[in-house]
């Protein structure tokens, strides 16, 4: 199930407020568990039983961790806890690379390959698997104390808002709320707002520029028979089109990972959760380190305090701080994705994290912040495809497209209406360079409305989401992209 589908608008959303809101507060934790394994088992019936039973034991282990005495038990016992959601991970996610990689080093020398049942992946496992880390590190490390029943502990690794695409939420971040919270009559229509702008974002911009991508590019992930075609396409692209396609996807991923963000916290700001910020405008960052601390926050923050910093951070030395860096970017890109595209997608933005901290930062402060905006933007945008075009030859004759200097055949789209919705998504991406862009976000996003400015709100939200739910049954599904991480 996802939150742009008529099943979730027009029945499951309605009917899970309606009867949250009839409950008692001491009941209500129940009631979102209840829905958040409904709402996991609707797309992913094969894998809630591996989700529940592994969730049960990590809640028992982390119990037990706490009540050992000796540290050596308590670092053995944590050590088990991580390496079960990890583990899962592990086979899930890298099994079948894995094995295609060995293979292929078993075909050089020429013996049989070896045979394997491809394994699905289930949705959402990197994120619910982060959760379970972050849920025992912050407990051996005596930040939070463990939560007391397993209900609030498989309701904060199953929350339906952010079950399958984030933001990650940290346990420390909920531990209180999941035991007490409030929900105002402003915190449920600040919510109801949040979740209709993260709604525009996905069916009224990402998806419509996403078709256009499609048909340039194929299907996100790409199928071995259909490489041949697509390589044509991209051989034949001029220098224009290949900007526009990669344009239009910096735009398309940009608006359909915010707009799930912005709808996984409007959800919980109606319940009384405050879950954390996962995007700040990352297109007007002024460099690649600075684009990180806005893009995917909540990813950016695990990296550092569960990798990085325990990798010993800068704490050792200029070589072995440019060391961790590329290993927590190699592991990022690795974490989106179990293909070799998405490792080089990492090390680019490991290398570009190294330049800056070397030379490139200074060069980037001299040359103002227009041509340093201007610059990382393309930066990204270029090394976007990478992230898109899975088959690592198809990407880089892309790119080379990109410099071709042919600007023949030019072949994007065919309607003024994509081109109007990129024009938009610019506007949005960049409002911010503004004084009064900066304004309108905070307006938008943060402002305690008075009563009659809610009346006022509430009736444009209202026309917009029933003019988004008017978009989505004209066009076809289209899921959230980072669905398949």
């Amino acid at each position: 199930m996802v939150f742009s589908s008529n099943v979730f608008l027009l029945y499951f959303m309605p009917a899970f407020f309606l009867v949250y809101f009839l409950m008692p507060k001491k009941t209500r934790n129940y009631v979102l568990l209840l829905a958040s394994l409904v709402f996991y088992a609707w797309g992913a019936p094969e894998f809630i039983i591996q989700l529940v039973i592994s969730t049960i034991l990590n809640f028992l282990l982390v119990k037990w961790m706490c009540l050992t005495p000796n540290s050596k038990g308590r670092k053995w016992l944590c050590g088990i806890s991580i390496a079960i959601p990890l583990g899962l991970l592990l086979v899930y996610k890298y099994g079948n690379f894995t094995m295609e990689n060995l293979n292929a080093l078993i075909g050089l020398t020429g013996h049989a390959p070896l045979s394997w049942k491809r394994i699905m992946l289930p949705i959402g496992i990197s994120f619910f698997s982060f959760q379970s880390v972050t849920y025992t590190l912050d407990t051996y490390r005596g930040v939070n104390q463990p939560l007391k029943k397993l209900s609030d502990y498989m309701l904060y690794i199953t929350m339906f808002p952010q079950l399958i695409a984030g933001p990650i939420v940290r346990y420390c971040d909920v531990a209180q709320q999941i035991r007490q919270r409030e929900s105002t009559m402003a915190d449920r229509l600040q919510g109801f707002y949040r979740f209709v702008i993260g709604l525009c974002k996905k069916i009224l911009i990402a998806d419509v520029i996403g078709l256009c991508v499609d048909k340039m590019l194929g299907p996100a992930a790409l199928d071995p028979s259909q490489v041949g075609d697509i390589m044509t396409r991209i051989v034949t692209l001029d220098t224009g089109t290949a900007w526009l396609v990669a344009l239009a996807y910096t735009f398309q991923i940009y608006f359909d990972f915010a707009g799930y963000s912005d709808m996984a916290i409007g959800l919980g700001r109606i319940m009384g959760f405050k879950f954390p910020e996962n995007f700040d405008n990352p297109y007007t960052s002024r460099s690649i380190t600075e684009f990180w601390r806005r893009w995917h926050k909540t990813l950016g923050a695990f990296i550092m305090n569960y990798l990085y910093i325990p990798l010993g951070g800068n704490r050792k030395g200029t070589r072995r701080m440019y060391f961790n860096l590329w290993v927590c970017f190699l592991l990022s890109g690795l974490w989106h994705g179990a293909s070799w595209n998405f490792v080089v997608w990492g090390a680019l933005h490991g290398f570009f994290i190294c330049a800056d901290k070397l030379f490139l930062g200074k060069v980037m402060k001299k040359i103002g912040t227009v041509p340093s905006v201007i610059l990382t933007f393309l930066t990204v945008c270029i090394i976007w495809v990478f992230f898109r075009i899975e088959d690592l030859g198809l990407a880089w004759t892309f790119v080379t497209r990109m410099f071709a200097f042919d600007f023949s055949g030019f072949a994007f789209a065919g309607n003024a209406h994509v081109y109007t919705i990129m024009v938009v998504a610019a506007l949005f991406s960049f409002l911010t360079l503004t004084g009064w862009g900066k304004k309108l976000e905070q307006k938008v996003y943060y402002t305690d409305y008075s009563d009659r400015q809610h009346i006022w709100v509430w009736i444009v939200t209202a026309i917009m989401f029933i003019f988004c739910v008017a978009a989505l049954n004209a066009t076809s599904f289209s899921p959230f992209i980072y669905f398949r991480f």
